[in-house]
């Protein structure tokens, strides 16, 4: 994995950025995004994707705060047709990791069973 570029704010933490906490900071760390700079470089989408590729458990809310806070938005404010736009680039997201892992195999499966789908 290549390390992001720090960007124009250094050092500076990424939970300088509102919506992000520890938690959240502590998954960007395995992921190699260590500073503010560097994740508003990647961008939410190449983020959630070295995340998730680290270990991070795909979860829909933590996808959509990531978004809103790199937009300086509250965690809280998207809904809607944004949200669901948001909702298919998740899903098509974690299909991509889970089809890089193996996973998608059993994900066809269940659902041929009628299990449906799981986010």
């Amino acid at each position: 994995m290549t390390e992001p570029d720090p960007g124009p704010e250094g050092a500076d933490p990424v939970t300088v950025i509102r919506n992000i906490g520890p938690a959240q900071a502590e998954q960007m760390a395995r992921a190699g995004i260590t500073s503010a700079g560097a994740l508003r470089k990647m961008g939410a989408d190449a983020a959630y994707r070295a995340m998730l590729r680290t270990g991070t458990e795909p979860h829909f809310i933590a996808y959509y705060v990531l978004h809103m806070a790199l937009q300086g938005r509250p965690w809280n404010d998207c809904k809607g047709a944004e949200k669901a736009a948001l909702r298919a680039k998740f899903d098509a997201l974690k299909a991509e990791i889970a089809g890089a892992s193996g996973d998608a195999g059993i994900e066809r499966l269940l659902d041929q069973i009628g299990t449906g789908l799981r986010r």
